[in-house]
Formats: C-alpha cells, sequence, structure tokens
C-alpha cells in the first residue's frame, strides 16, 4: 500500500510530490515522538507506582518488626494497627500481611475474607474481587503484574519480613495500573489531534511553497516547449521574487536562448551564404554546358575554353567545401595537434615559402625567441591565410607585405600582418572575420576566393585560445593582429640574425 502510495506520488506534479513527501515526513516525526512519548510516560508511571510500591511495603515491614512481636498474634496486631492507619481508598495503595497461623490483615478486608457479595456488590464484581485476593495471595515474591478481570493489570509487590521471634510474615502492596493506561490514552489522543492539525497546517503550506516554487519552472517549461515549436523569441525575463538560485537558472536560461537565437541565425546565414557560393559555380557550369551542346559541330578550341572554365569552378567548388569542412572540424576537441615550436626557425620557414609567390615587397620583422605550444600546421594556415589576403589587397611591383611578432602579457604571442593597400574600413574590422564575408567589391568571385579565408583565421586562433583583430597599418593599409597562448621568452637574447628585420627584394618583372 505504502510502495503503490510513493509509485503514485512519483508521477504527480511537483507541488503534489513537495505535499506529499511533507506529509510523509511529518506523520514519520509524529510517529516517532509519538511513540518515545507514549513509551516514556508509561515507563514513568510504572516507576512511580514501583517506587510508591516499595516505600508502602518498607514502611509495613518496619511496623511489623516491634519489640513486642514475639508470637504471631502479637504480628498480627502490629499490622492490624499499622494498617487501620492506612485506610484503602480508590487512588491509594492497597496493604496487606500474611501471618502464618493467623490469617491475611489487609485495609480492603472483603478481598481476603467475604466470600458473599458486600456493600451492594454484584456476584460478579465479587468474582473479581476473590480472583484478584487468590493471586495476591499466590503471586511470587518481588514485583510482578496480575491481570485481573475487568480490574485490567494491577501491579503488586511482595517480600518476605522476617521478625523478632523466629517470626515471619508476608508483606505486600498493590495498586491498579488503570492509571497508567488513562494518562497513555490522553497522550494518544492529544498527538492524534496535534497530528491532524499540524499534518493540516504541512500539507497546506507545502502546496502553497510548492505552488510558489514550481511557478518558474512552469514559466520555463512552457518558453521551452515555444522554443521547441520553433519560436526562439520568447525569454524569461526577469524573475522577480524567485530567489537567487530561480534568477540564476533564468538568466541561464534567457542566455542559453540568446546562443540558441545566434547560433540559428548563423546556422541559416551559414547554409544561405554556402547555397548561394555553390550555386554560382553550378550555374556557370551549366551554361558552359548548354552552351557547348546548342552547337552542332563545336570547335576544339570552344571545347578547350568550355572545360577550362569548368575545371576552374570546380576547383573552386572543391577549395569551398574544404574550407568549410575545416570550420566544422575547428569546432572538435582534435582539432589541434599541439607541440611545441621553436619560433625564430618556423618563421622563417614560413616566410621563405611566402616570399616567391608574388611580385611584392616582402618585409620579415622582429620575432622573439623562445617555444611555442601550438599546431604547427594549422599556425601556419593561419598565417599563409593572412599573407595571401595582403598579397592580394597590393600591388603587384611596388605593394609592400610584412610580418613581425611581439611578445605580448600573459603567455601570449602576437602576429602582426600589415600591407599598404586600400585597408579596412573601420565599420568592417568587426565583420571582416564572417564567414563569406567580402569587403572590396573588386575581388568578385573570378578571382577564386571563397570567402572564408579569414573566417578559418579566427577558427584556429580561437582554438589556441586567442583571437584576431583588424586595423590599420602604419603604411596606410589593413593591420591584421593574430594573437595566441602558449608563448615562452628563451632566457637568452635573441641573435642578431633572428631579430632584425628582412627585406625581400622584389622579383624582376618577368
Amino acid at each position: 500500500m505504502i510502495g503503490r502510495g510513493l509509485a503514485a506520488l512519483s508521477r504527480a506534479g511537483l507541488r503534489w510530490r513537495l505535499a506529499g513527501w511533507v506529509a510523509v515526513v511529518v506523520l514519520a516525526c509524529t510517529a516517532v515522538t509519538f511513540a518515545a512519548v507514549y513509551r516514556g510516560t508509561g515507563t514513568q508511571l510504572r516507576g512511580q507506582i514501583d517506587r510508591e510500591l516499595g516505600g508502602a511495603s518498607a514502611s509495613l515491614a518496619h511496623a511489623l518488626r516491634s519489640p513486642h512481636s514475639s508470637s504471631p498474634q502479637r504480628v498480627a496486631q502490629a499490622a492490624a494497627r499499622y494498617i487501620q492507619g492506612q485506610p484503602f481508598k480508590a487512588s491509594s495503595t492497597l496493604l496487606f500481611a500474611t501471618v502464618p497461623g493467623v490469617g491475611t490483615i489487609s485495609n480492603r478486608p472483603e478481598l481476603f475474607g467475604s466470600r458473599s457479595p458486600d456493600h451492594g456488590e454484584t456476584p460478579t464484581q465479587q468474582a473479581e474481587e476473590d480472583q484478584l485476593s487468590a493471586q495476591l495471595l499466590s503471586a511470587r515474591g518481588g514485583y510482578s503484574t496480575l491481570l485481573v478481570g475487568d480490574l485490567g493489570n494491577v501491579r503488586v509487590l511482595k517480600r518476605r519480613a522476617s521478625l523478632p521471634g523466629g517470626v515471619s510474615a508476608t508483606v505486600g502492596a498493590a495498586q491498579a495500573l488503570a492509571p497508567v493506561a488513562h494518562a497513555q490514552g490522553d497522550v494518544a489522543r492529544a498527538f492524534i489531534l496535534a497530528a491532524i492539525l499540524v499534518l493540516a497546517a504541512a500539507l497546506l503550506a507545502s502546496y502553497l511553497i510548492g505552488t510558489r516554487v514550481s511557478r518558474p519552472l512552469r514559466r520555463m517549461a512552457a518558453v521551452a516547449a515555444r522554443v521547441d515549436a520553433g519560436d526562439l523569441r520568447p525569454r524569461i525575463g526577469d524573475p522577480g521574487a524567485w530567489g537567487q538560485e530561480v534568477r540564476v537558472l533564468a538568466e541561464a536560461f534567457d542566455h542559453m536562448l540568446d546562443r540558441l537565437t545566434d547560433a540559428f541565425a548563423g546556422q541559416r546565414a551559414f547554409v544561405a551564404d554556402a547555397s548561394h557560393e555553390l550555386r554560382t559555380p553550378l550555374t556557370v557550369i551549366k551554361g558552359q554546358i548548354e552552351v557547348l551542346a546548342a552547337q552542332r559541330d563545336p570547335s576544339a578550341e570552344e571545347v578547350r575554353r568550355v572545360e577550362r572554365l569548368v575545371q576552374g569552378e570546380i576547383a573552386r567548388m572543391g577549395r569551398l567545401v574544404d574550407d568549410l569542412l575545416l570550420l566544422a572540424r575547428s569546432e572538435h576537441s582534435q582539432f589541434l595537434r599541439l607541440q611545441s615550436i621553436d619560433l625564430v626557425p618556423y618563421v622563417a620557414e614560413l616566410w621563405e615559402g611566402i616570399v616567391p609567390l608574388a611580385d611584392r615587397g616582402f618585409e620579415l620583422g622582429p620575432v622573439p625567441a623562445g617555444t611555442l605550444r601550438a599546431d604547427p600546421d594549422r599556425l601556419a594556415q593561419a598565417l599563409r591565410n593572412l599573407l595571401t589576403n595582403a598579397i592580394a589587397h597590393t600591388e603587384p611591383g611596388r605593394g609592400l607585405v610584412r610580418l613581425s611578432a611581439q611578445q605580448a602579457p600573459g603567455g601570449r604571442l602576437r602576429f602582426l600582418v600589415e600591407d599598404d593597400g586600400p585597408g579596412i574600413a573601420a565599420a568592417e574590422r568587426e565583420r571582416v572575420f564572417d564567414r563569406f564575408n567580402r569587403t572590396d567589391s573588386a575581388r568578385d568571385r573570378a578571382s577564386g576566393g571563397t570567402g572564408l579565408g579569414l573566417a578559418i583565421v579566427r577558427a584556429i586562433a580561437q582554438a589556441h585560445g586567442g583571437g584576431v583583430g583588424a586595423g590599420e597599418s602604419a603604411a596606410g593599409g589593413a593591420r591584421i593582429e593574430l594573437e595566441i597562448a602558449g608563448f615562452g621568452a628563451a632566457q637568452e637574447l635573441p641573435t642578431d640574425d633572428g631579430a632584425a628585420a628582412l627585406r625581400a627584394p622584389a622579383p624582376a618583372p618577368g
């Protein structure tokens, strides 16, 4: 029964679960407290009765130890004198003394002498008294509890008293335990009434508290349901007086929704841009094939022209797909393969591969000596993208492309790529690293660019725990700063060869 109740409680709402568990806890605590008080009351009253019986029997035995108690008759007389001074009442103690050869003396003599109803008692009452007297006389020494008909439990103490002159007697005292039962009954009734009131108050209070606590949760559930249906606009907003914990949860929930909104918006924009970028070469390929197919006998030169155009568009689509895959992998934990890089020879080797690519004026500025914890392939890809971007925005034969590096605080390293081209407008410096973003209208798709080069640079920088930024170079063009973590400067000063600025001469016109 309890198991089914707990199972049903686990399927109920938060308010009812809270009220139910509070009720279970209140009932359990009340039951434990009731058991302790109930047993404690009975134990305390029984102990008090035992002490009273012990004192009464000891006083009776002391009264029998008179110097004149040298015979059973004198002992009986002494017992009668003492017991007559302790008359029996409903709330008093029953005293009795049994003297061999004389009989039993008691402050309720009808229990031990009369065999017919007296004082208006019914035969049933007299039978109960006879049963009690028989059990009192046959009870063992010490404390014992007798069950007598409708009288209930009776506590008895019997002890043997050795008197002067070799006379012995048995003295005893008895009390009914009905007051103990009455007291425990009063405790039970009081606890039942108190438990009902406390349980009702606890249920009401817990239900109200559960309603208040679950209100923001129900609101969050409603917002989550709308989000699940595709509506990303609703927010929890100000939680009011719901408490610090709920406030933190609401703010985290709204922040998560903001990020989801940005992510979905970015995803939709990315898919739209990627679709547009892929649609253009596909349209070109389709158009060229249709032109070729419309000719009954195309010339070999026309076929080669269409072949060159189609191969160029296919190559561009391949680069676009590769860049998209790279950006997708940049969000994975295994995107980088970190290792220690000796910075000066690493930059020198990278620079030697860049210089022959174009007819520009190349300068390699200062590079601090030390080791860099990074992925050499990804870092080289990012720097090549920046340098290639600078080459594309400078004039052949006289344009300037410069690379340098400098140590930044916190164990970081900053690469600077500068040119003397048209630069980047201040309004575009934040968006220039977005996917498929182009700031130069002259660089159309025919140039082969995918619009993902700087986005890849930012992804690689962020994967290294850094970032990128755009500004204006001293030469008037663009300056791109790539900063990453994990740099440790060398203890020795770098050599002149490693720190000096190098300028590669521009190749002679072909």
